[in-house]
């Protein structure tokens, strides 16, 4: 009889040891899991997003912002400003950049032709640094002359004869008449030549034994050949 009321409360001890041990396991974080509950795959970690650049309180990026360096661009100098490029050089056909010819920037000769008979040809050179115009035709003075001679119209050019540095025009000259309608004429040993719209005289040496002129003695228009001077 005893026996028998001993079974019943051991294995009540032992029901009771086994239910503190399944308490103690889930306090643990142990526990038993639900059987047939499928496991849920671990979600991929997401990037961090980019960093976004920093801005000034109207919008502008701070890298731009005014008052500061730029690091980009190809210019020199603060802040990126491009050089400033070349000056193009002067044309020297442009009338802001021509001048008269005159006295002070050329230089004169003078020399009698033997073709066409009785006839002489003034060639001038621009001794200075810029383009310069012939305006007209040379005013002739020989020695002792009163008077200069008289163009002879139907040799005025198309345009003004401009000379660039270096660069040389002519004149003709008709000294005298070959059948004598110009009276007996004279000897000169000196010749100046001056230029429209200047006073100054520029002297063209002759030959030494000078040159024979009379009355009929005539110019031509500065022009920008030989053959149109003595034609």
């Amino acid at each position: 009889m005893r026996a028998s009321v001993r079974r019943p409360r051991l294995l009540a001890v032992a029901s009771l040891a086994i239910a503190a041990l399944a308490l103690t396991a889930c306090d643990k974080g142990e526990g038993v899991r639900e059987e047939g509950a499928a496991s849920q795959p671990a979600e991929p970690s997401q990037a961090p997003a980019p960093d976004k650049p920093a801005t000034t309180p109207d919008g502008t990026p701070a890298s731009k912002a005014p008052g500061q360096k730029g690091t980009g661009g190809t210019g020199t100098g603060k802040g990126g400003s491009r050089a400033s490029a070349p000056a193009a050089p002067a044309d020297p056909n442009a009338p802001e950049n021509r001048v008269p010819c005159t006295a002070d920037n050329t230089r004169i000769t003078a020399a009698p032709v033997s073709r066409p008979l009785n006839h002489m040809l003034l060639t001038i050179t621009n001794t200075g640094s810029k383009m310069c115009d012939l305006k007209g035709y040379p005013i002739v003075k020989f020695e002792g002359a009163q008077s200069v001679p008289p163009v002879m119209e139907a040799t005025k050019p198309q345009a003004v004869t401009s000379l660039a540095p270096g660069k040389e025009g002519y004149a003709g000259v008709i000294l005298s008449a070959g059948d004598g309608s110009g009276g007996e004429g004279r000897t000169a040993q000196s010749l100046e030549i001056g230029f429209q719209g200047s006073d100054k005289m520029a002297e063209a040496a002759l030959q030494a034994k000078g040159v024979h002129i009379d009355d009929s003695l005539r110019v031509t228009y500065w022009v920008t050949t030989v053959e149109d001077a003595l034609s």
